[in-house]
């Protein structure tokens, strides 16, 4: 019995120092420090303008397209998408940029549909950034969505590679992206982009719906601070809604920086507005990249598809083109609107049923 008490009292002990171990440890030992989601960030938020939803491996042999994916647009980015992918051999990593209310309607679109083998992510786009720096203006509000500025912002994004392609979400590639993505960029050039003087079959088009191909029809040369620019009204324009950027000659030459500070001018001066040709985001890349770009191969931005309801190119010379572009008003989406077989093929249901085609017969 004397033997059991003594067994029970030193098992008592070991227990008691257990206990005060496991206290000790606890009271004592550093505090450990709080991981960060991949959502949080301790930036300025006016100069973040991105956050990464969805991360993939991206690879060097890729080649990344930079495509923003707006809630209402997501068929028109989805069908892009579809057509890159397709007509290509290349590994393509898509860099998918979207407003928060939108992320789960584009992650849903791609896993849902036959775009689930495709390499991408998806970034969210800050809108903050834009404040003091963009005008409301009632006359095409459609212009002054947020997305349509992501095109100034590439080097802040969430992006690896040092060379990107960027494509509006009115564009179907009928060519294989890599040629595109392989264009050799002049030295001390940060982008390269399509002349508007840059081929003879368009200029018919573009005559027939009046349509502006100079700074003439994007700036305001009533303006001293316009003139001051030195570029001449007839100077050959671009439309920047098709474009291969050098990310680090971006940051070098600070393009962004340069982007902002014309968007304020205009705050301040209205140089230009979204009653001009090209609406608010296409001005300053024409000022900051004035002789500064290299010309892309015309065919490979076949546009103005979007500007009239019933102006039409040859269908020969459409087929004979690697990308086309329905900028404009009149977009492939909805209805009256030309060349519409060339852009439904390509075209993916949205599997939530949010976006639907407008088409004589009602929505489908």
């Amino acid at each position: 019995m004397a033997l059991l008490r003594k067994i029970n009292h030193i098992l008592l002990m070991m227990l008691v120092l257990i206990v005060c171990l496991l206290l000790h440890s606890k009271l004592f030992r550093g505090p450990s420090r709080p991981k960060l989601k991949r959502t949080e960030t301790r930036k300025d938020p006016e100069r973040a303008p991105k956050v990464p939803v969805e991360k993939a491996a991206e690879g060097e042999d890729d080649i990344p397209v930079v495509i923003c994916a707006a809630e209402e647009r997501m068929g028109g980015a989805m069908a892009t998408i579809n057509s890159i992918y397709s007509n290509t051999d290349a590994s393509v990593f898509f860099y998918i940029v979207t407003l928060r209310d939108a992320i789960k309607l584009t992650r849903q679109y791609i896993e849902k549909t036959k775009l689930k083998g495709i390499k991408y992510k998806i970034l969210e786009f800050n809108p903050m950034v834009l404040k003091g720096k963009v005008k409301p203006d009632s006359s095409r509000p459609d212009l002054l969505h947020p997305l349509n500025f992501v095109r100034f912002y590439l080097p802040l994004l969430d992006i690896s590679h040092k060379r990107v392609i960027y494509l509006d979400d009115d564009v179907i590639v009928q060519g294989d992206i890599k040629d595109l993505y392989h264009t050799k960029l002049e030295k001390g050039h940060a982008a390269a982009f399509a002349t508007d003087c840059d081929l003879p079959s368009t200029h018919e088009m573009v005559r027939s719906v009046g349509m502006q191909t100079t700074y003439m029809g994007f700036l305001d040369y009533r303006k001293q601070e316009v003139r001051d620019l030195g570029i001449n009204p007839s100077d050959c324009s671009f439309n920047p809604g098709v474009f291969v950027a050098d990310i680090g000659e971006w940051k070098k030459q600070k393009i962004t920086k340069q982007l902002e500070n014309w968007m304020q001018e205009n705050l301040k001066k209205n140089i230009y507005s979204s009653a001009m040709a090209g609406g608010v985001a296409t001005p300053p890349m024409l000022i900051v990249f004035h002789d500064k770009y290299t010309i892309i191969d015309p065919l490979w931005h076949v546009r103005h598809l979007g500007w009239s309801p019933d102006a039409r190119y040859s269908e020969t010379f459409l087929q004979g083109a690697h990308l086309l572009h329905w900028n404009g008003r009149f977009k492939p989406w909805d209805y009256p609107c030309v060349h519409l077989d060339l852009w439904e093929k390509w075209f993916i249901p949205d599997p939530t049923g949010k976006f639907s085609l407008v088409r004589p017969e009602g929505k489908i």
